[in-house]
């Protein structure tokens, strides 16, 4: 009997053994991810010019999701030190990686999954009570390399920010010129300061005007915002339909890029606002969709009654 008692045991202990290894590695993938596609925490790194249109999908997302986001909101550039750093996976900018960025996370072994998102527009805003409803773009350039002309100042929300390095790069300059150029932390900053100081323009994403807070909503109404010169000699306003259009020459396209190595909640979240319901808060915010939401159109069949 008490053979047969050692033997089922010896028989049963390997399998003790192969569960007990499987349950600790099971635990320790856990705690290593602690999110999948739509359940969990994790953060988000988000380009600060970019925010408003981030918390309106996140709000929505949570709601529908057992899932937890914080957004971190930073300048292009320090969103961008915090991701190589590594202190989150997911990033939300207004470009794609470049060739070296892509070069440094797959040398990290690591594929960075990019989602274009929405279509945004940078700005021109001048106080209420200048007559100015236009502006050459070419005038905002050479002023950027430090010609003088008709332009008595820009504000622009950081230093470091991805509208600073847009300019930048359309000027084919390295850094903003170091008289006349104005730089704050935000752009709620930048809008409160045009809003009280007549002559200076200032230059923010659309949607921190098209979607204000509330405390912001005073200050909003106090500025406007500028047609800009294109190349053809053409004033486009940044309608919806010209930013979807491309004709608004300031436009650039939003994304989301994904470098946790895993499908976490990076993948879920990319796929929500490319998916149906993220395209329509895109179109409710003032900016413009990837592609355009489906639309239910319902047909009434009217009956007439013959007397």
């Amino acid at each position: 009997m008490m053979k047969n008692k050692n033997f089922l045991l010896l028989a049963i202990l390997p399998i003790f053994i192969v569960g007990f290894i499987l349950s600790c590695k099971k635990k320790d993938s856990n705690s290593a991810n602690s999110d999948s596609i739509i359940e969990g925490q994790t953060s988000i790194l988000v380009d600060e010019s970019l925010m408003p249109i981030v918390e309106d999908q996140a709000i929505i997302f949570q709601t529908d999701y057992n899932a937890k986001l914080t957004l971190l909101p930073k300048s292009e550039k320090e969103s961008l030190n915090d991701l190589t750093d590594k202190k989150s996976g997911i990033i939300v900018l207004s470009r794609d990686f470049n060739n070296e960025e892509i070069t440094f996370f797959k040398n990290n072994r690591i594929t960075p999954r990019s989602t274009p998102f929405a279509i945004d527009a940078i700005t021109f805003i001048k106080n209420t009570k200048s007559n100015d409803t236009l502006i050459d773009l070419k005038e905002v350039i050479n002023y950027l390399k430090g010609t003088k002309n008709s332009i008595k100042g820009l504000v622009f929300d950081n230093p470091n920010s991805s509208t600073v390095s847009y300019l930048c790069r359309l000027a084919k300059i390295e850094s903003l010129p170091s008289e006349g150029v104005f730089s704050f932390k935000t752009n709620d900053d930048v809008i409160k300061y045009v809003s009280e100081n007549d002559g200076m323009i200032g230059v923010v994403g659309i949607n921190w005007l098209t979607q204000p807070k509330a405390a912001m909503q005073r200050y909003v109404n106090s500025v406007k915002i500028l047609s800009v010169k294109t190349a053809d000699n053409k004033y486009v306003y940044p309608s919806q339909e010209n930013i979807g259009s491309r004709a608004y020459p300031l436009a650039r396209v939003l994304y989301i890029i994904n470098c946790q190595g895993y499908n976490g909640l990076g993948m879920g979240f990319a796929s929500f606002i490319a998916g149906e319901i993220g395209q329509r808060i895109i179109t409710q915010s003032g900016l413009a969709p990837i592609r355009e939401p489906s639309r239910n159109i319902r047909i009434r069949n009217q009956i007439e009654n013959k007397k």
